[in-house]
């Protein structure tokens, strides 16, 4: 079996109204990851699951969607595998928040592309009471660890964009913008939690003394904190169908081009510039008018490929 190869399993059609989408990853040391791999592949042939499930040697990362029964299932699964400390969020989705179900096997659970140790040294965590009190300081760095696209739809007020494409680019980031700062506090927060269990241990790896990040990452703050405590602005990109979250980890209003992968706002998408599938304000001048018919044609096949289904 090729390692790198993704590999795919069927889904069939959710029989019931609204999917369970379950985000969950743990570092844990897998001694036969490729076997996991094929274990995993046998099971969700017989459950109605879709999503992405990262298998590496140094533990699991994912998120997927499916009726309560298959989401029940997959969970004691993987707790039976070993996996008895796994951060794991569940929100809802009206609409299948993906089209296939996937299990692919990686060197990393999440690319950080230098080598640390996330289950040895990490950052101080913080639950979302203790994080508004640490963020509020004016002598904390606060980093956004996710990327530009993520942090365009939303972030905590006063961090900082790193302008990343990319999570492997942010050792270079650390390397260019913080190394001057190892004696300050550094805040840093991702979606679930798992990029910063790399960023933190790159960091305290680095020589730096007080690194905190956010337990559970920007989706469990927005499932605990009450809007009116909130210190997030905007709302929080997702990789699945609904675009972006909000508070109680209800589906936001930005809307996602399919061109660029962007994130809208409503207003954004009112602009002459944004075509359905197409074009928005931040591509319509990145694109030639060959790549716009082009998009255009595959906008023609979902849709007519969306009716056959009804």
């Amino acid at each position: 079996m090729n390692a790198t190869v993704e590999q795919l399993a069927p889904v069939e059609q959710q029989a019931t109204t609204g999917w369970v989408v379950a985000a969950l990853y743990q570092f844990k040391e897998v001694e036969d990851s490729l076997a996991l791999q094929q274990k995993l592949l046998e099971l969700v042939k017989t459950i109605n699951l879709c999503g992405t499930l990262i298998v590496a040697h140094e533990g699991i990362n994912g998120t997927v969607a499916g009726d309560r029964h298959a989401i029940d299932v997959i969970h004691q699964f993987l707790l039976n595998e070993g996996f008895n400390d796994m951060e794991y969020k569940e929100s809802h989705s009206d609409e299948k928040p993906f089209r296939k179900m996937k299990i692919k096997h990686k060197k990393e659970i999440v690319t950080l592309g230098v080598p640390v140790k996330p289950r040895d040294l990490v950052g101080h965590y913080l639950d979302p009471k203790e994080w508004n009190e640490l963020i509020a300081r004016d002598d904390v760095i606060l980093v956004d660890t996710r990327n530009d696209y993520e942090y365009k739809a939303g972030t905590f007020k006063g961090a900082i964009d790193p302008k990343t494409e990319t999570f492997r680019e942010f050792p270079e980031y650390v390397k260019n913008n913080l190394e001057q700062h190892k004696d300050k506090k550094i805040a840093m927060f991702c979606t679930g939690g798992i990029r910063c269990e790399k960023s933190t241990s790159l960091l305290l790896q680095e020589g730096f003394k007080e690194v905190y990040h956010l337990k559970g990452g920007i989706l469990k703050y927005l499932e605990e904190t009450p809007p009116e405590e909130s210190l997030w602005e905007g709302e929080c990109f997702v990789f699945d169908g609904r675009t972006a979250v909000t508070h109680g980890v209800e589906e936001g209003q930005n809307v996602k081009c399919h061109a660029c992968g962007w994130p809208l706002t409503p207003e954004e998408v009112a602009l002459p510039s944004y075509e359905h599938g197409v074009s928005c304000v931040y591509c319509i001048d990145k694109t030639t008018e060959k790549q716009k018919e082009g998009f255009r044609m595959r906008q023609s096949q979902i849709i007519a490929a969306k009716r056959k289904r009804l």
